[in-house]
Order: structure tokens, then C-alpha cells, then sequence
């Protein structure tokens, strides 16, 4: 049975797309059913980029690890991340959410690159559905690399430090 177009199918869309933008997600879908054969399926997703923070010798550079596109798939390489989150050092997220380098906006961030932390130190916090979730160190050591920006979103298992 074809397809029914519907008026408010457009304004939908764009609402949907609104919404991915003012609660800072990445992908949204969502069924929407007008009768038994008749329905919308819509998927709206967005660019995400992975900053990289690489300690060098006199002080931190920032680099673009990786981009993806709006279909999701990696325009860089999606090995060069995959093989941070598997580093012995790899500090990883343990859900999606968004990135606070810091306890509180004005406030100094909770380590640095060359910090030196203790196991159990808090290392960055995880906002997921309005809790805030502190990250541990899993092991004392140093801070080598620092993967992700204060206020990034990232996903459950997204690398976020190298602690050596």
C-alpha cells in the first residue's frame, strides 16, 4: 500500500531536529504511526567530532583524532580510536553522557596532563539524565593524554584518558 504524505511530516522533522540540537544528542529516532500500513520512521543524527589532547614534551597540542559523518560511519580512522580505548592505560566511559573537566564551571579542572593521580582520584565527571557520575583513576599514575573536550558528548566505552 503506498504511502500517505502527510503536511505535518516536514514540521516534524524539523522539530526533531531541533530537539537533537537543544539536548546536545547525536541520533534520534522515532515511529511515528497514523493507522495500521500507514507510519513514518525517522532517523535524524548529527556530525560528531573526537578531540585529542597529546602530551609533547614543552606543552599540550590538540589535534582532531576523528570525525564522523552524518550517516555515523568515521571519516578518519576509526582504528586510531578503537586502539586508545584497548591502550593498558585507557581510561574508557562507562555510559554515554556529556564531559565535565571540572567539579564546577570557574573551578580548575580535576587533573592535567603529567598529573599525577592515585587509584580512586576522580579524573573528569560523566553527566548522564542529570546525575553527575565522578570517573575514578583505576590505578595510580601519571596522566599521559587527555581524549576528550569539557563539554563533549561521548559514548559508553568512548576512550577519555590514558593514565600510565
Amino acid at each position: 500500500m503506498p504511502k500517505k504524505i502527510h503536511d505535518d511530516d516536514v514540521a516534524f522533522i524539523r522539530a526533531l531536529a531541533e530537539l537533537l540540537n537543544d539536548n546536545d544528542l547525536t541520533e534520534l529516532q522515532v515511529m511515528r504511526e497514523y493507522g495500521e500500513h500507514d507510519s513514518l520512521d525517522v532517523r535524524v543524527s548529527r556530525r560528531q567530532e573526537v578531540v585529542t589532547q597529546i602530551a609533547a614534551p614543552a606543552a599540550p597540542v590538540s589535534a582532531v583524532a576523528a570525525t564522523t559523518t552524518a550517516a555515523g560511519a568515521p571519516a578518519g580512522s576509526a582504528d586510531a580510536v578503537e586502539d586508545l580505548a584497548r591502550q593498558p592505560g585507557a581510561v574508557t566511559s562507562p555510559m554515554v553522557g556529556t564531559v565535565y573537566m571540572q567539579a564546577e564551571p570557574g573551578s580548575p579542572p580535576f587533573v592535567a596532563v603529567g598529573d599525577q593521580v592515585a587509584e580512586g582520584d576522580t579524573l573528569l565527571i560523566v553527566e548522564a539524565m542529570k546525575t553527575m557520575n565522578h570517573i575514578p583513576a583505576p590505578r595510580a599514575g601519571t596522566v599521559r593524554r587527555i581524549l576528550v573536550e569539557d563539554g563533549a558528548a561521548v559514548e559508553y566505552g568512548a576512550p577519555l584518558m590514558i593514565v600510565e
